[in-house]
């Protein structure tokens, strides 16, 4: 028996001294470990709705299930990296935070290298799941427009009556809802969320603008979720199209969400966060009805105007 015992204490040791070696402990490393995970994650569920309802016909889901994919899929992803890289998924975000002060400047390439990764190896791994799926539905012509278009599954395009104008305006104030609404759910002195549920409301949030505010062009409201699907999509077969369809529209998700993010947590910031009491202002607040309720009775009743009978 003390043969056994002594037997496992040297096994984990010797487990521990080779998880020691596998431990990274340098934080840029982590974090950009977590952040393509977390963004890999909420893609391949995002992109995988979408395929299933494409290629599917309707036969296995509609809109709303996309909605619930990129929701849920959100969720995963701040389940997975939410308490390492803060899991943005989302170059719209990790821009704004910076440019708030909230993240460091320096970290923001390596932020978005991760999440454009994240996204290109999730198209990836979809086009490979659905590959005969696609191929069947298309009659192995993938072609960007058209009524067996297939280019739509892993990037966003304009409905044919959008202009760039109008598409620009519709990913800048979705975006700005987006970090408006984060920025409330993250304020701690107004009613941030609950600890722990931080993954359920994000996702929820990204369901209520899909739901709402989808129609246009697929809400894609993220730079790196659009460019890097985009990007494989020009190399796996649909060729340089995908940057021309829809009157050169692959810019306006890149550009508008950037400028959408900073004006939606400006928004929430110039209405909401700037006008908080300090800490210092609530703590004299709180010592003067303290002050008040210890008054002596007489001085109370000499502050209230007399009453004539």
């Amino acid at each position: 028996m003390l043969e056994m015992e002594q037997g496992s204490v040297q096994a984990h040791g010797r487990n521990r001294k080779l998880s020691r070696i596998w431990v990274i402990k340098n934080e840029c490393v982590r974090m950009v470990l977590a952040e393509t995970l977390s963004t890999y994650v909420m893609m391949v569920f995002g992109l995988g709705s979408v395929a299933q309802v494409v290629t599917g016909r309707g036969a296995f889901g509609e809109y709303l299930s996309i909605n619930l994919g990129f929701g849920l899929g959100v969720a995963m992803g701040v389940h997975i990296g939410g308490r390492v890289s803060g899991a943005h998924m989302n170059s719209a975000v990790s821009f704004t935070m910076c440019l708030f002060g909230r993240l460091c400047w320096r970290v923001l390439p390596l932020y978005i290298l991760s999440q454009l990764i994240g996204s290109f190896l999730a198209a990836g791994t979809i086009y490979s799941l659905y590959y005969n799926a696609i191929c069947h539905y298309c009659g192995g012509n993938l072609t960007v427009s058209g009524p067996k278009a297939t280019a739509a599954i892993f990037a966003t395009y304009p409905a044919p009556y959008l202009s760039l104008h109008a598409g620009f305006l519709d990913q800048l104030f979705g975006t700005a809802m987006l970090l408006l609404c984060l920025m409330a759910l993250s304020d701690q002195r107004n009613q941030p969320t609950p600890s722990g549920g931080e993954p359920i409301a994000v996702g929820l949030l990204v369901l209520l603008i899909g739901v709402s505010l989808g129609g246009n062009s697929g809400y894609a409201i993220n730079p790196s979720r659009d460019l890097g699907p985009r990007v494989f999509t020009a190399i796996a077969g649909w060729g340089p199209e995908v940057f021309r369809a829809g009157n050169g529209w692959w810019w306006v998700p890149v550009l508008a969400p950037l400028v959408g993010g900073v004006t939606g947590a400006a928004v929430y910031k110039v209405f909401v966060e700037l006008h908080h009491t300090s800490p210092r202002d609530q703590r004299m607040g709180l010592e003067d009805e303290t002050e008040k309720e210890a008054a002596p009775l007489e001085k109370q009743k000499s502050l209230r105007p007399e009453v004539c009978v």
